[in-house]
């Protein structure tokens, strides 16, 4: 066999084409492996804000909890159902929050965007054991105080601890904490006392979804069956971590679908690159591949090395793009949830799948793009190569 130190010393003779073609598959594997990690990075910040244990209920035919809508009189029917957990007082787990969207101004930018406003009783940080104040204080009950998410602090006018904003126009709020949950997408949420939502934006009476936490998972079913017996009520029951999975797969697939076709278009260019730069290496090396020949390497060797020579840039390059990729977990990026059309703040979640899955496409783009001109230099004629 042909050593492989020959392979690397003929890449690091061309610096400048040997770069530029390293640069080009790096930089497909950075589109692609940043696309599937902000995907990643979706789902997990939806999933990360549901429990196997909790069950959602909203109006049937309902898709989020947006265009749900109930009175509040049907949250005590809810939670009296078979399989509801309940506390050290008999009084069963679970809250009845108001959903809806604000129009705010963003901070450095003229533009409005809405924002998730969840109206939420005073045991709803008791019912997430994952959710704290991280800054300032909870609000009082019954008070135009507020909980601005981790992730919308600073984004937003007047969402900062001590600042305020208006919920509508002469209708303002305060900002008392700052709510941290682990990366979940309540921390791209507002939190205000329900009773303020309820008399500040029209929605007396009236609750979007009802959890209640369930005394096992496996006491969903029971808990489904009786909650939706009742026709008169038209409920719908889901478990908490399906319903969230399905309000992460627009936006999931939207992101992906965009980010492997950008790759998909890139990659073409860097396998060109690739095909350019070992075409242009043949060419200047027709006397070496003429003396291997003459040497008695078989044409398949010849094949192989260049292939391989092929690959190993390819790997580089890719090892280059997925190393860039990584260091977008730092960083933080906001966009439309198609479910909710709120904004909501997302980061890049790497993974091993994902970075495997990166080298195993530039280790392709590597073999597609050198196998031409391999073939063409195992076809060299000795004899012509020698003249």
């Amino acid at each position: 066999m042909i050593p492989f130190r020959y392979n690397l010393r003929s890449i690091l003779a061309r610096k400048a084409t040997t770069a530029a073609t390293a640069f080009g598959i790096a930089l497909v594997v950075f589109v692609l492996a940043s696309a599937l990690m902000l995907s990643a990075g979706i789902k997990k910040t939806l999933g990360a804000s549901g429990r196997a244990d909790n069950a959602i209920v909203m109006r049937t035919g309902s898709d989020a909890e947006l265009n749900s809508s109930f009175d509040t009189t049907s949250v005590g029917l809810v939670l009296a159902a078979p399989g509801v957990k309940r506390d050290d007082k008999g009084a069963p787990i679970g809250v009845g929050e108001v959903v809806l969207v604000l129009a705010l101004e963003k901070l450095g930018d003229p533009g409005i965007t809405n924002v998730f406003l969840r109206g939420v009783p005073e045991t709803a940080l008791a019912f997430r054991p994952s959710a704290r104040v991280v800054s300032g204080r909870a609000p009082r009950p019954g008070s135009d105080e507020v909980l601005v998410g981790k992730r919308l602090r600073g984004r937003f006018k007047g969402f900062e601890v001590g600042q305020s904003f208006e919920l509508r126009k002469n209708r303002s709020v305060s900002v008392v904490g700052i709510l941290e949950d682990e990366g979940s997408s309540y921390e791209s949420e507002v939190w205000a006392d329900v009773d303020t939502v309820r008399t500040g934006l029209g929605r007396e009476g009236l609750v979007s979804s009802v959890r209640a936490r369930l005394e096992s998972p496996a006491k969903f079913d029971a808990f489904k069956a009786s909650v939706e017996s009742d026709k008169n009520l038209g409920f719908e029951v889901t478990r908490e971590t399906t319903f969230l999975e399905k309000q992460s797969e627009g936006v999931s697939i939207f992101v992906t679908a965009l980010g492997s076709v950008i790759a998909f278009f890139f990659s073409i260019g860097a396998m060109i690159g690739a095909m350019i730069t070992m075409y242009g290496s043949i060419a200047s090396r027709q006397r070496e591949i003429g003396t291997l020949r003459a040497l008695g390497f078989p044409r398949w060797q010849i094949l192989v090395a260049f292939l391989l020579e092929c690959s190993v840039l390819s790997l580089f390059g890719g090892a280059l793009g997925a190393a860039a990729a990584i260091a977008m977990r730092f960083v933080s990026f906001s966009m439309i949830n198609f479910t909710s059309w709120s904004e909501i703040v997302f980061t890049f979640e790497p993974t091993p799948a994902i970075l495997l899955m990166s080298l195993m496409f530039a280790l392709a783009m590597g073999v597609f793009g050198g196998l031409l001109p391999a073939i063409r230099a195992a076809r060299v004629s000795p004899i012509q190569a020698m003249r």
